[in-house]
């Protein structure tokens, strides 16, 4: 299948000289969920932002759609790739969808379009058009102005969307309701995903492919299936941090 997304030995420092990421290849074809885990500060967040060039690499190549990042406009490949912050990000000012029509207003759709993506999207993430288009984020729950914000990153249909920590600021139930209607609306679009969690539960319950990042190399990329089976400590730290299933026992009367 087609790499949407391609790492060849990319190394990151800081102006410091310390280095966050050491040697880091990896390959995400089109329409794969790729979700990379690891402790705080191990490059996660690094990882995206060299993918949409807000950072370049120290040494190494990041290709998207088969073009180094660094022969890209910077503009237009972000306008490319939607973004999904934990924060959501959302303008304040801005009803529903004004929000979501940012990038398509920019790329000089005419208005009509832009009110039919608008009203598309919504239904796509599970809201009604009629009554969520001119509401403004802060009369939304955190789970809807998620909703909004996936809908936003969706807009101008970009073949690749970036996620950080999503669902992070969201409690469990509406953290595990995001889960299925994520899985819903990518069985519906068919986007590259590459998201970062430090939830191992989260990427099992998301990931076509899961990475583990370890010290600023990328010290695992397999199937769910696979990762779950590895002996590898630095694998098996996220994993045993995995709360248990809990057993309800039957009490007869």
């Amino acid at each position: 299948m087609a790499a949407s997304i391609e790492f060849e030995c990319v190394h990151y420092r800081l102006s410091s000289g310390v280095a966050v990421l050491e040697d880091v290849s990896f390959t995400v074809v089109r329409g794969e969920v790729l979700v990379l885990v690891g402790r705080s500060g191990v490059g996660k967040t690094t990882v995206l932002r060299l993918i949409n060039r807000l950072l370049l690499p120290s040494a190494g190549t990041v290709r998207v759609e088969s073009r180094a990042t660094t022969d890209w406009d910077p503009i237009v490949l972000r306008r490319r790739i939607g973004y999904v912050l934990q924060e959501v990000g959302l303008f304040p000012h801005m009803t529903i969808g004004r929000n979501i029509a940012v990038v398509p207003h920019l790329e000089g759709w005419p208005p009509d379009r832009i009110r039919a993506r608008c009203a598309e999207l919504l239904e796509l993430v599970g809201l009604d058009p009629a009554s969520y288009e001119g509401r403004y984020p802060h009369e939304l729950s955190g789970g809807q102005r998620q909703r909004v914000g996936f809908a936003r990153a969706l807009a101008a249909d970009p073949p690749v969307v970036l996620m950080d920590e999503p669902f992070g600021a969201l409690d469990p139930l509406t953290r595990s309701e995001m889960h299925r209607e994520f899985r819903r609306i990518q069985e519906r679009v068919r986007k590259t995903v590459v998201m970062v969690t430090h939830d191992m539960g989260e990427a099992f319950a998301l990931a076509t492919r899961l990475g583990v990042l370890a010290e600023g190399r990328l010290v695992a990329l397999d199937t769910p299936e696979a990762i779950a089976r590895a002996g590898d400590p630095r694998i098996r730290m996220f994993l045993e941090a995995l709360p248990p299933v809990p057993v309800v026992s039957r009490v007869s009367h």
